[in-house]
């Protein structure tokens, strides 16, 4: 009885452990995100509105560094929000069985 108790609060510090980690995650993300969009301001303003803002941190917002700032965002929240839905335990439950019945399927046409 002792064992199994350890053992639950063994897993529950773990899922702990991985929610918490899960939401730290998650903040970083936001916070990468409100930055992001504070340089699509900036961007826009100096690209559209044309906007004299040339000193030295904000004259190396162009095209191509924020096409590289879109696609690393876009990476982020793919690995962040929908990496359990890709490439999870439910995927790989769908794809073995679906290759089981694939392999039934065929063993019974030959039969």
């Amino acid at each position: 009885m002792e064992l199994t108790m350890t053992q639950e609060n063994e897993k529950k510090r773990i899922l702990e452990d991985i929610a918490r980690e899960k939401v730290q995650q998650i903040k970083k993300f936001y916070t990468h995100l409100f930055i992001y969009s504070i340089g699509v301001a900036i961007f826009v303003s100096k690209k559209y509105f044309g906007l004299p803002l040339n000193f030295w941190p904000i004259n190396f917002i162009n095209s191509f560094f924020m096409w590289c700032w879109t696609f690393i965002i876009a990476v982020q929240a793919i690995k962040l929000f929908m990496k359990d839905q890709f490439l999870g335990k439910n995927w790989e439950e769908r794809k073995i069985q679906e290759i089981m019945e694939k392999e039934n399927t065929n063993k019974q046409n030959w039969e």
